[in-house]
């Protein structure tokens, strides 16, 4: 049964969340005062796990995505107390005595599978919750350890509360589509409209705006945000980062971070990304000059800025591919790509898809349930909240918010997962027409929720997109491909007027320009995966401005002065000393969706494989032998560099 979010107060907030803790605590307690066993122990904590899993998705996530502003800012709090719940738990001595004097038994010498890799995965989480430390250092960590739970709170919600816009004139539009027009609200001053910080305002501004003054200013108050509120957060954040790995004797927040990850430590990560700056330099450079000269015959200026990229690259898109991304979005009406991808996904992975009425936290979410194509069994549910509104989550995520375990009866729990995004929002005239990037961004953060609904994981700490880091963006990073292909988009783009299928040709010419600047795009990634694993590295004192100054060198394009972005970047809370696990993970879903590629691209038999060796296993394994199931050989970066126009 789904919950109902519609019964939502801030006392009831308040009142499930305290009673999930207490439930949970009791659990603990037991946990401590039983005899060691599989049962009492490890499935004692697993059952803790979902208890506080489940928490979250009722409670916390409205601090997300809830219209009431008190119900958020109570969400907020409990998500507080819910990670700080997560630390005293393996902070327990008791736990951890329980845990070892388990691993001392028979019977856990004679676990093998998934339920040796749970035991080990306790003891490494005891283990990086101090317990080994002397007593003085083991305090000191908690605190910190609670400390960080706080600021990154605070950091995520000063970006969605944050309160900005450009404001315009109907002239200072031109080049904007009216359906853009109409998506403003109007300015205070008569006859003006605010262009806000939310995405489906600020992207197809830097697209489609021929006014370079006024796309300046919206990149100079689009890096600002909340720059007073959240850089000191940061910078307090490094240093208690760095201050943790040091208890534990290590030389950065970053070798700690790896110790659980893919690459095998920081210096890995930056010999892939040497591998690549190269190459991507080289094209780079001549990317920059084609759309240098473009500034210089409008201008008469020849310094080329990140502001004027989406512009001329849209430009050079319309001009040189002859595709116009405006008209291309009349292809995309929200409902056509919905139930393209509902077709393709079903198609390809044997499931189905219905749309179900139940209440939930918004007019704007819709809620599906997904059942198994071949006994119509139902598996999960979904839900989607998909425009931005004034304090919601800014950016694109998917939130587990039920995971998928098996109960003590022998059935499964059905996962329910949120896809949370700010698209492009219908007007009084006419519908959600979303830019291609906007597809893509749909059907990556699908994956996602693939990933987390059609789960079989026994055990909560493995279900889902409970892997690796540096793999969870491989089943979101397969799924675009998807969206670039000719004999794909041709069966669901059509035009949210006449409903003709868009033109064979602009679709040809839309992925013949897909390599447009992919370059200077790949090197944007990796300058924010560098700048990510500077700020996290060895030395004590770190000058921010100088490092982004200096990382920044690697877009090739000035920075522009007086911002400092990394104030509004919420992934270096949650993703910290891992957002090259973005372009990591590229590698790897290129690389699978390259056995689609050669067997066929919406082939069930290779879906089935993939749902079955990649989606529904989750962490139950290390995600090398994922790929190595599912390709049959051993998984390689070829796919990857190709598609950059690298030989392999």
């Amino acid at each position: 049964m789904i919950f109902d979010f519609t019964t939502l107060t801030p006392e009831s907030v308040e009142s499930d969340a305290e009673s999930a803790i207490s439930e949970a605590g009791r659990i603990a307690d037991s946990i401590a005062d039983s005899p060691p066993s599989w049962e009492s122990t490890m499935l004692g904590l697993d059952r803790i796990n979902d208890i506080v899993s489940r928490a979250f998705g009722r409670t916390a996530f409205m601090g997300y995505v809830h219209p009431d502003e008190e119900i958020r800012g109570i969400g907020k709090q409990i998500e507080e107390r819910l990670a700080k719940f997560g630390i005293d738990l393996a902070f327990r001595s008791d736990l951890y005595d329980a845990v070892t004097a388990y691993a001392a038994t028979a019977d856990a010498v004679d676990r093998s599978g998934v339920q040796a890799r749970f035991l080990e995965f306790t003891l490494r989480d005891f283990r990086r919750a101090g317990h080994g430390l002397e007593p003085e250092a083991r305090a000191r960590l908690r605190e910190m350890s609670d400390r960080l739970v706080e600021l990154g709170i605070r950091f995520e919600q000063n970006i969605a509360e944050y309160e900005d816009a450009l404001v315009v004139t109907r002239p200072d539009l031109q080049g904007l589509p009216e359906s853009y027009v109409e998506s403003l609200e109007p300015g205070d001053e008569p006859g003006t409209f605010k262009v806000t910080m939310a995405y489906p305002h600020v992207v197809p501004f830097y697209e489609n705006s021929p006014r370079r003054d006024l796309r300046a200013e919206l990149s100079r108050k689009f890096s600002s945000r909340a720059v007073d509120e959240n850089r000191p957060l940061l910078e307090e954040a490094l240093a208690t980062r760095r201050e943790i790995a040091a208890l534990f004797g290590l030389s950065s927040w970053a070798e700690h971070v790896l110790e659980d990850r893919m690459a095998t430590g920081p210096d890995q990560v930056a010999a892939f990304y040497a591998d690549l700056l190269g190459p991507l330099t080289e094209g780079g450079a001549d990317e920059k000059q084609v759309m240098t000269e473009l500034l210089e015959r409008d201008t008469g200026d020849s310094t080329l800025m990140s502001y004027d990229l989406p512009y001329y690259d849209t430009v050079l898109r319309r001009t040189e591919y002859g595709v116009d991304l405006n008209v291309v979005a009349e292809y995309f009406p929200l409902d056509r790509v919905l139930d393209g991808l509902f077709r393709i996904t079903a198609q390809v992975f044997g499931i189905g898809y219905e749309e179900i009425e139940v209440e939930t936290w918004h007019p704007d979410v819709r809620t599906f349930a997904i059942h198994d194509a071949a006994d119509d069994r139902l598996i999960a549910h979904f839900s989607m909240d998909l425009f931005p509104r004034q304090g919601k989550f800014s950016h694109a995520a998917a939130f587990p918010l039920v995971p998928g375990r098996r109960l003590p009866d022998g059935s499964y729990q059905q996962p329910h997962a949120a896809i949370v995004a700010n698209f492009t929002k219908p007007t009084s005239t006419g519908p959600s027409l979303l830019q291609h990037s906007e597809v893509e961004t749909f059907f990556h953060e699908f994956g996602h929720i693939l990933h987390q609904t059609l789960t079989t994981s026994e055990l909560v700490e493995f279900s889902g997109t409970s892997v690796e880091r540096d793999f969870v963006e491989a089943p979101s990073q397969i799924m675009q491909h998807w969206t670039w292909r000719p004999d794909v988009l041709v069966t669901f783009a059509r035009h949210h007027e006449t409903g003709e299928p868009i033109p064979t040709e602009l679709v040809e010419q839309l992925v013949a320009a897909r390599q447009l600047n992919v370059s200077l795009s790949k090197l944007r990634q990796m300058t924010y995966g560098m700048l990510d694993q500077e700020f996290h590295g060895p030395s004590a004192e770190k000058d921010l401005d100088e490092i982004l100054r200096r990382v920044w060198k690697v877009t090739m394009f000035p920075l522009v002065e007086g911002t400092f972005f990394p104030a509004s970047w919420g992934h270096l809370f949650g993703y910290d000393a891992g957002y090259y696990g973005y372009l990591w993970s590229e590698v790897y879903g290129d690389d699978m969706f390259s056995r689609f590629e050669v067997e066929g691209v919406l082939n069930p038999t290779v879906g089935a494989a993939y749902r079955r060796e990649v989606l529904e296993v989750g962490g139950t394994r290390p995600a090398l032998d994922h790929l190595r199931a599912f390709l049959g050989r051993e998984p390689d970066s070829g796919a990857f560099l190709r598609k950059l126009g690298i030989e392999s």
